[in-house]
């Protein structure tokens, strides 16, 4: 698919973007994952390296922070395992107990979520991911702003796997800089954040990002004139 295509090649990311979509039946043509990960923000790194595969809710419950904002069913062990888990961040203090209403959290009951490198699905995703550094995620977040997606979202947003409703039910998109347990699932690094958007508007995002590319390149060098 050349918008996909491009998206990747213009910002010249070191990682595939990946593609999102959650589905009511199982998605023609593609397998289930053969192992459930140990947390929702693995399938994002397998589906990076090339992998297209669905997962059903039981493939979730290893992680039940990202279950939740997944709107996965929790049974009664799992639900448990929750709790104790945000009761222990609220205890160390890396979230507050008022914050926890607001993360954000998929309202449709869920059936499956297909995931696979942007490029190569053939289904039309409900959130794109983007990896990259500072200055690739400026121009990507540029490009957003000129189709005039709303990128007002906070660059917390912790878990960062509720990025993913917020988009989504917001139509927008998001900066996300990434918690903690996302960097040390998917093997971020220090300086790699991320960028979501609503897949509705890959098209357009990807139709403005090589004017505001050529415009930056123009802008810098002005700006390094300036100094030289």
């Amino acid at each position: 698919m050349v918008d996909m295509l491009s998206l990747e090649s213009l910002l010249k990311l070191e990682h595939t973007p990946v593609a999102i979509k959650f589905c009511e039946t199982t998605p023609s043509g593609v397998e289930r994952i053969e192992e459930a990960a140990v947390s929702g923000c693995s399938y994002w790194k397998l589906a990076a390296q090339g992998r297209v595969f669905y997962t059903e809710g039981q493939d979730h419950f290893g992680c039940p922070v990202g279950a939740f904002t997944h709107g996965i069913e929790l049974p009664e062990q799992q639900g448990e395992e929750l709790q104790t888990l945000v009761g222990t961040m609220v205890e160390l203090k890396y979230i507050s107990a008022d914050e926890v209403p607001d993360i954000p959290q998929r309202k449709d009951r869920f059936q499956y979520a297909a995931y696979g490198p942007l490029p190569s699905v053939t289904f039309q995703p409900d959130a794109v991911i983007v990896t990259g550094n500072s200055k690739q995620m400026m121009l990507l977040s540029e490009a957003a702003h000129a189709e005039g997606v709303d990128m007002g979202s906070s660059g917390v947003g912790r878990p960062t796997c509720a990025a993913i409703p917020a988009v989504i039910q917001s139509g927008g998109g998001v900066i996300n800089f990434g918690c903690i347990g996302n960097r040390v699932y998917t093997d971020r690094q220090d300086e790699e954040l991320y960028v979501l958007f609503s897949g509705e508007h890959l098209t357009g995002i990807t139709e403005r990002l090589a004017t505001i590319i050529q415009a930056n390149d123009s802008l810098e060098a002005f700006h390094r004139s300036r100094i030289n």
